[in-house]
């Protein structure tokens, strides 16, 4: 026989606990914070140290042909080729004089280099380095961000501090690699959806690198800020936030993804220790 007091304890209890799953099931159905993007492990990643050249380490972009990285850090405009598994064979090349370069598309054989006024270097490597400047329209931004949207055919170019954005938006600008134009764009990132999720009611969000996952052609932006990952539609909705292991993620600066969905981003030394590039293998099974 359950003793009274024991029984008192166990109905309340058990009341408790409906009630919880109750509220928990009427929550928001679709977009929420766990601790880990579908298919990735943020707290495991293969980690990569960088020499000291690269401590100011910004953009990336991956080169299928030979499975090895393109880079450029945000002080000298070079661009390095780095092997994760073979760092002692890295490659440089000069491509334009001192500069803020942020982050780096690869297409055609043709290297895009955004520097942080929004102008962009087309940049490509054959007997010798060719490199032309096409100059941002509007002056008095910061652009840190760049992926290619392949269903648009361009480049787009996410704001980090633009003169027009407040806490509810961030634009979006494009550059069309065919014509070399850039033409404003209508899509806005909400971040008034990546402050719900974070629990606060307003938050500044200053995206540091972007790109496109090629497995499920959704958005992935890291802000070094603001220490967190953010997934969101190819409209500008936002689907998922995440927030990252300062441990881990010092200075992230960069983002890229290999065809079979390998994660790669970059960090920067933040005055500790060696820059990094932090390798997340994609598993289809992985939550």
């Amino acid at each position: 026989m359950i003793k009274r007091p024991i029984l008192k304890q166990w109905i309340a209890k058990t009341v408790y606990t409906f009630f919880a799953c109750v509220l928990i099931s009427c929550g928001p159905p679709s977009t929420t914070i766990i601790a880990n993007p579908a298919g990735y492990d943020l707290k495991h990643p293969v980690t990569t140290k960088l020499p000291f050249v690269l401590n100011e380490i910004s953009g990336l972009t991956y080169y299928s042909h030979d499975k090895s990285l393109f880079a450029i850090q945000d002080e000298e405009g070079y661009l390095y080729k780095i092997y994760t598994d073979r760092k002692d064979s890295m490659l440089r090349w000069k491509f334009a004089g001192h500069g803020d370069f942020e982050d780096l598309v690869l297409l055609d054989s043709t290297f895009y280099i955004l520097r942080s006024d929004g102008d962009i270097f087309a940049t490509t490597i054959k007997d010798s380095v060719t490199s032309t400047k096409y100059d941002f329209p509007d002056k008095g931004n910061e652009i840190e961000s760049m992926y290619y949207d392949p269903a648009l055919r361009q480049m787009i170019l996410v704001c980090k501090s633009c003169q027009d954005d407040k806490r509810k938006k961030l634009s979006t600008y494009a550059f069309d690699p065919t014509t070399r134009q850039y033409v404003t764009d209508t899509m806005q990132f909400d971040t008034k959806e990546i402050a719900r999720l974070e629990g606060e009611e307003k938050i500044k969000f200053k995206p540091s690198a972007a790109a496109i996952n090629p497995l499920n052609g959704k958005i992935y932006l890291v802000s070094s800020v603001n220490k967190l990952l953010v997934i969101a539609n190819r409209d500008g909705t936002i689907a998922e936030a995440y927030d990252l292991d300062p441990g881990l993620f010092k200075q992230p600066e960069g983002i890229a993804f290999a065809p079979d969905g390998t994660m790669y981003i970059s960090n920067e030394s933040a005055d500790i220790g060696a820059a990094t590039i932090l390798t997340f293998p994609y598993h289809l099974n992985k939550k």
